[in-house]
């Protein structure tokens, strides 16, 4: 598994150094449990497939972009590609490692893209909520952040991060297996906060804003993005079980409703940077995806619903301070 020390040093006289009492015990007792999880053992296989090697070149725009094909011999590059396509499902991407040129699911930087003129990372300490597999952590290294911590308790997004970060181990970017919640409690600790694609999935989304605004520093920056619908500041959608095919979707605000959240919650220079309809070129299956994906989530009569009647997906991303 990962090797924490040189976080922990990192934190050692700042703003996040309380962490030392409970982060290495609890990161120690998360990894021993994960021990146990049933998939983990071939995930870590897939891994250790992955051959050593120093790459000669590391680029992060658009794609996470590590090594040449030529760097590697036949050999190394089919048990990098068996090792690669162990750790499927890819949801968040691109990458390329040495000429593998993963597919994922999502086109991750075309988010990014969106929202990046908007943002100013140089010398930041970030906090990225539900970081998946990483993706979005290396683009905020590359635009500046000192340094990137992701928390996401899914093992296999954990995994696949792991087969990133070993080529670029001296990297200031770290994903911690954790929900919120689980984290040791991070008072004003962070310059600029993400939260991409969590809200939803919350069922008490003010909690959630007010979690989030504890986090960060007098100043701080929350970058929100999050499903919402068209309508003024009266309007939210409540699904009556599904959303798109998935379970666990609560609250579908307008963003004016929204904006109205924030400010509830005590942030203050609100503003919506982007508002975006998923198309089925950013969300589908691929050779590296292979399950459904956006395109089996909407009707087929009417790609403006999904298959319960509901509104197509519709992104919204919204910055706001911390006073």
């Amino acid at each position: 598994m990962i090797d924490y020390s040189p976080l922990f040093r990192t934190l050692e006289n700042t703003p996040l150094d309380h962490w030392l009492d409970d982060l290495p015990q609890a990161l120690d007792q998360r990894l021993e449990d994960a021990r146990r999880h049933g998939d983990l053992p071939r995930w870590q296989a897939s891994l250790a497939l992955l051959p050593e090697h120093r790459p000669a070149r590391v680029e992060l725009d658009p794609c996470v972009r590590i090594g040449s094909a030529d760097e590697l011999d036949e050999q190394q590059q089919g048990r990098l590609l068996e090792g690669l396509k162990g750790l499927h499902p890819w949801r968040k991407g691109p990458f390329e490692l040495f000429g593998v040129h993963i597919d994922t699911e999502w086109r991750s930087d075309w988010k990014w893209e969106r929202i990046a003129a908007h943002l100013d990372l140089t010398g930041k300490r970030v906090l990225d909520v539900g970081c998946g597999n990483g993706y979005h952590m290396w683009r905020m290294w590359q635009a500046g952040a000192a340094l990137v911590i992701g928390v996401d308790p899914n093992l296999l997004f954990l995994t696949q991060f792991q087969a990133v970060r070993r080529y670029v181990p001296e990297a200031p970017v770290w994903q911690l297996p954790f929900t919120l919640e689980e984290l040791p409690e991070p008072t004003a600790g962070f310059d600029t906060l993400f939260s991409m694609g969590v809200l939803y999935h919350r069922r008490s989304p003010m909690d959630h804003l007010l979690q989030l605004k504890a986090c960060l520093r007098p100043g701080g920056e929350l970058v929100l993005e999050t499903l919402v619908i068209e309508g003024d500041d009266q309007q939210c959608l409540l699904p009556e079980d599904r959303y798109a095919q998935m379970r666990n979707v609560w609250f579908l605000p307008s963003v004016p409703l929204l904006e109205r959240f924030l400010r509830r919650c005590g942030y203050d220079q609100v503003r919506c940077i982007n508002l975006n309809r998923t198309s089925t070129q950013e969300q589908r299956s691929t050779e590296w995806m292979r399950f459904q994906s956006l395109p089996d989530f909407l009707d087929p009569q009417d790609p403006l619903r999904t298959r319960e009647g509901y509104p197509a997906p519709l992104r919204a991303t919204l910055v706001a301070r911390r006073p």
